[in-house]
Parts: C-alpha cells; sequence; structure tokens
C-alpha cells in the first residue's frame, strides 16, 4: 500500500491520531496524552492501531505533527522514524503554512491553533473564528483578508469543571454531557453544577464571540462564521447559537493541508 499520511496532534490531555490516504481519512483516533511514554509504547499503540485498517506503519510514507507539549515532541519525532522510517514534518516557525500570522512575537502562537486556522479558512474561507475546546478553550481569529490576527484563551470546559469539584468539599465530580433539554434550575447539587458549569460556560463563549465580532467588525453588524472544534467540542457547541459548523478533526484536516502544501 502507498501514499498513507500519518497526522498527528499533540495536545495537553489527548493525542489525536488521523491515517489519510489522499484527501480521504481512512481513520482518526484519540490516545491519552502520557509524558511519561516511550517513544516505542507510542509506536506500539499507534501501530496497532494502524493494522487495523489493514495497513502496516512501515507503509506510512509521510508524517506530519504538531505538539504543544514540547517533551512529547522527541518522543513523537522518534517513534516516527522507528516505526514508520519517516522524519515528520512538524509545524514550527519556517514551516509553510500559506497563512500569514499577525501575532508577537510569532514563535510564540501555538501550533493548533494556528493550524485550526489554516484548516478553517479552507473550509469556509475568510473571515473565521474557530473555538477549539480542548483542555483550555482557544478562540482562533482569522480576519477577511485571510490572516491570523490573535484571539483568547480561556480555560478549558473539564478543567473549570475539576475546579468546583476539587474546590468544594461536599462537591463531587459530574457528567458534562448536556441533552438538549437540560434544565437550568438543578433539583439536586450534581444538577445544580451540571447547569451552572455547562450554562455558564455557553455564556463565556457566546460572550466572547459578541466581543470579537464588535472588535473584528468596529461595531457593524457583520459576523464571521464560526466552527467548533476540540475533544470537548460535542458537550458544550449545541448551547452555543453562535457557532456555525461542529467539525472534530478540524486540526487533522489542517495537517494534511499543511503537509501538501510543503510536500
Amino acid at each position: 500500500m502507498s501514499g498513507l499520511l500519518l497526522a498527528i496532534d499533540v495536545g495537553n490531555s489527548q493525542i489525536e491520531v488521523g491515517l489519510a490516504r489522499g484527501d480521504c481519512w481512512c481513520s482518526r483516533w484519540r490516545l491519552e496524552t502520557k509524558i511519561g511514554r516511550t517513544a516505542d509504547e507510542y509506536g506500539v499503540l499507534i501501530g496497532d492501531l494502524v493494522s487495523l485498517e489493514g495497513d502496516v506503519a512501515a507503509d506510512i510514507e509521510h508524517v506530519v505533527l504538531s505538539s504543544v507539549v514540547p517533551g512529547l515532541t522527541p518522543v513523537m519525532t522518534r517513534m516516527s522514524q522507528q516505526v514508520c522510517g519517516v522524519v515528520p514534518l512538524i509545524v514550527s516557525p519556517g514551516v509553510r503554512t500559506g497563512m500569514p500570522v499577525a501575532y508577537s512575537p510569532a514563535a510564540a502562537l501555538g501550533s493548533d491553533r494556528l493550524v485550526d486556522a489554516v484548516a478553517a479558512r479552507a473550509r469556509v474561507g475568510a473571515p473565521v473564528v474557530v473555538v477549539d475546546f480542548g483542555t483550555a478553550t482557544t478562540f482562533n481569529v482569522v480576519d477577511a483578508q485571510g490572516t491570523f490576527i490573535g484571539g483568547a484563551i480561556a480555560p478549558g470546559l473539564g478543567v473549570a469543571a475539576a475546579a468546583l469539584s476539587r474546590s468544594g468539599a461536599r462537591l463531587r465530580r459530574f457528567d458534562l454531557s448536556a441533552p438538549t433539554n437540560m434544565p437550568v434550575i438543578g433539583r439536586d447539587t450534581a444538577q445544580s453544577m451540571r447547569s451552572g458549569v455547562l450554562y455558564g460556560y455557553a455564556g463565556l463563549v457566546s460572550g466572547l464571540l459578541t466581543r470579537i465580532d464588535e472588535e473584528l467588525w468596529q461595531g457593524s453588524r457583520c459576523r464571521a462564521p464560526v466552527i467548533a472544534t476540540g475533544g470537548m467540542c460535542r458537550n458544550i457547541s449545541h448551547l452555543v447559537h453562535r457557532i456555525d459548523e461542529v467539525v472534530p478533526g478540524l486540526t487533522l484536516d489542517g495537517l494534511r493541508l499543511i503537509h501538501e502544501l510543503n510536500a
């Protein structure tokens, strides 16, 4: 088999992995981020996942990597070389993305944020806003000229819920899924915490998106399309009416596009 691309997005809580042939994804998986795992261990995990598709890691011709965990970047690089026999393309300053960046300093911009923006612009054009619901929730803004101009970073939904549970002696962890008919008025402590975190977080996201619109369009009634992505996007997106599209695999799409641009 030939033409296989392995895309890896290393986040603080999860690692998203995708196997693509041409423009089509064969499969996507999520692994827990563990700093202590070795290249060999990640190689076994990823090799087993690839084999489930009837392929073998040795058939992978290209690897593209985005990482916001510096300690895992060399681990994933060694894994790619040992298991796939490929030196990965690492999204970092100097790699072509096709997107101008107005961020200071540009090297401080998380690669996942830039990759999200590249994929979103390719999907719907510019301007566009990406809300990535991960360990942190990032708001990533591309202006009408197609330039990444910045955004905002807030604590992630899971982080907020965990902090609430830790801070109260009688407060326990609770389900972060949000059914469409979930009441705002909780009838017990668990329901009250769930409502407060989920609806409160939806209000945070809506409020920031409103302010981004006002700043981006300087008071006019225009609005940019909003795409939601990230591991927690399905938990909260349906509570935020301002979100236009939910694309859980947006970051992998961006990695594939950046690979094509640099191939």
